[in-house]
């Protein structure tokens, strides 16, 4: 049976964001292949659609490689998902189904009851729920493309260190999700908005096997990254 392409590519790509593949690295087919227990061509397939995400560069005579992000890239990416997320939020506060409202409120009381409780090992999983449902509900397939791909890349490149306050951070979740319901699209723009920001405190370049990510020729948009 045939291994479909985009299949592949989710393996590839949770193997670049978790480490396992260090920036810089060399991907070859055969090795991939060999890896995933499938025949070259997914993984061709596969190595074109994350070239085209910003996750693999192809060189002249040396083939795939895993991109080396500039610290300008990095930033720029905390910007991008600063402007897109309130765009979301707006946009599901106006096209969101009860089927959406029902799981936002859903993760929302799971979220609450373990961030009371002490019980953090769960609340990353459960905010990145969170935050994909609230990209889907905004009823916009290439939004929502857009913002996960943005969630893989932040991933990538930063590690997040857990909220302070997890409590003061999941009443936050349940503040926009009233907007969303209400259909207050300004709210519900302005609490992401205002959510975004307070998190940008708690993103810590990742290091690899290569070091930090590559210095920018451009000096680093550091106001982009605080708090």
């Amino acid at each position: 049976m045939r291994i479909p392409a985009h299949s592949v590519c989710t393996a590839i790509r949770d193997d670049i964001v978790s480490g396992v593949f260090e920036r810089g690295s060399r991907l070859t087919e055969e090795q991939l292949a060999r890896r995933y227990g499938v025949s070259r061509v997914p993984v061709r397939e596969a190595l074109r659609t994350l070239e085209s995400e910003g996750f693999v560069v192809t060189r002249r005579h040396a083939g795939a490689h895993v991109a080396e992000p500039t610290e300008q890239e990095a930033a720029d990416l905390l910007d991008m998902r600063a402007l897109l997320e309130p765009l979301g939020a707006a946009r599901a506060a106006q096209r969101r189904t009860e089927a959406h409202l029902k799981v936002l409120r859903g993760l929302v009381r799971l979220g609450q009851e373990r961030a009371r409780r002490g019980q953090g090992d769960d609340l990353r999983s459960l905010g990145g729920w969170f935050h994909e449902t609230l990209a889907q509900a905004a009823g916009s397939p290439a939004l929502t493309a857009l913002l996960t791909q943005l969630r893989h890349k932040i991933a990538w490149m930063y590690a997040v260190e857990p909220a302070a306050q997890p409590v003061e951070e999941w009443a936050e979740h349940g503040a926009i999700v009233d907007a969303v319901a209400r259909g207050d699209a300004e709210r519900a723009r302005a609490l992401t908005a205002l959510h975004a920001e307070r998190s940008l405190a708690r993103h810590r370049p990742k290091r690899s096997g290569h070091g930090r990510v590559r210095p920018s020729q451009h000096a680093v948009n550091t106001a982009s990254i605080r708090n």
